[in-house]
C-alpha cells in the first residue's frame, strides 16, 4: 500500500497546480492568493502573495513564473515579488476566474476559466510565446486538468463538473488541437476528476476533490492501474518530481464544516512510476 506523506509547513484554503521546476516544486493556495515554491532539501517555502486568487503557476524559461487568476494572466519577478499584467480575456465576466494550466511542449501556456456560478461560461485559452492570447474550447464550467503526451500528439483535459477526461490530437507547431474525443466517463463517481500529470508511460495520475485520492489510469488500456488513499477528502492536484521524477506531490484543500488533520497541506510519495520534465513558458 502507498502511504503519502505530508511535506512543508503551509496549510493551503485551497492548493493546486503543482509543477516542479529547478529542484523546487511551484504550487498555489487560490483563496490565500499565494504562489509558493517548496524546496524538499531544506524545507524551505518562499511565498509570494499577488492579490487575487490565483489558479496556476509556471516557471518562464527566460526567468520568473507567469500565472494565471482572477483578472488574467501575468508575470511574477520573484526577487521583487511584482507581477506585471500581460491580459485578461474574460474582464466582463465577473463571476469567472482563471483555474489550472500548463505550458505545452512547445513552451505555450495553457489555461482555462471556472465560472463560480456553475454555468458553463467559462474556455480554455492559449497563451502563445508572442503573448498572443487564443481561445481553444469551451464553453465549460470548471476548466481543470491538462496535460501532454510524451510525443506530443495528444492532450488531455478534464472540465471537473462534466465528470470526463477528454482527449484531443495536439499539433505541436501550431497549437491546434481536435479529434475531440472522450477517454474515461467518471459520472459513476461521487467525486470529480480535478487536476493531473503523466508519467513516462503516458498513464495519467488525476486527483479527484470529494474523493480523498489520486488514481492512475491507462488511457491505452482504458482502465485504472492503481488508486492512492489520503486522509483528507480534497485532493485537488499532482506532479512528479524530485531529482529521479518519482516523487508525486499531491496538493490539498479545506472542506467546509469538516474537521481534518492535513487537510490543505502538501503531500508525497512514491508510486513506482517515473514522471517527466515539465515545460516552461517560452515567451
Amino acid at each position: 500500500m502507498i502511504k503519502p506523506e505530508v511535506v512543508g509547513q503551509h496549510v493551503s484554503v485551497w492548493g493546486e497546480g503543482p509543477v516542479w521546476w529547478e529542484n523546487r516544486l511551484l504550487y498555489v493556495d487560490i483563496e490565500s492568493h499565494k504562489i509558493l515554491a517548496f524546496d524538499p532539501k531544506t524545507g524551505a517555502e518562499q511565498i509570494w502573495d499577488v492579490g487575487q486568487r490565483v489558479g496556476t503557476v509556471v516557471p518562464r524559461a527566460s526567468g520568473g513564473l507567469v500565472w494565471c487568476g482572477d483578472n488574467g494572466f501575468y508575470f511574477l519577478d520573484e526577487a521583487s515579488g511584482q507581477s506585471t499584467f500581460i491580459v485578461d480575456p474574460e474582464p466582463d465576466m465577473p463571476d469567472n476566474r482563471f483555474n489550472d494550466g500548463k505550458c505545452d511542449p512547445a513552451g505555450r501556456f495553457w489555461a482555462g476559466s471556472i465560472c463560480l456560478k456553475r454555468r458553463p461560461e467559462g474556455s480554455l485559452y492559449c497563451l502563445d510565446t508572442s503573448l498572443k492570447l487564443e481561445k481553444k474550447f469551451g464553453p465549460v464550467t470548471n476548466s481543470n486538468g491538462i496535460i501532454w503526451s510524451g510525443d506530443a500528439s495528444t492532450m488531455f483535459y478534464i472540465d471537473t463538473p462534466s465528470k470526463k477526461v477528454r482527449a484531443f490530437d495536439y499539433d505541436r507547431a501550431t497549437g491546434t488541437i481536435s479529434g475531440e474525443r472522450v477517454i474515461w466517463d467518471t459520472s459513476a463517481d461521487p467525486s470529480s476528476p480535478d487536476g493531473m500529470t503523466i508519467d513516462s508511460e503516458d498513464r495519467l495520475w488525476i486527483a479527484f476533490c470529494h474523493g480523498a485520492k489520486v488514481v492512475c489510469f491507462d488511457p491505452v488500456a482504458g482502465k485504472v492501474l492503481e488508486q492512492i488513499d489520503f486522509p483528507c477528502v480534497e485532493t485537488t492536484a499532482c506532479a512528479f518530481g524530485g531529482p529521479d521524477l518519482q516523487d508525486l506531490y499531491i496538493t490539498t484543500g479545506l472542506k467546509p464544516g469538516v474537521q481534518e488533520q492535513d487537510a490543505g497541506r502538501l503531500f508525497v510519495c512514491r508510486p513506482g512510476a517515473t514522471g517527466v520534465k515539465a515545460n516552461a513558458f517560452a515567451g
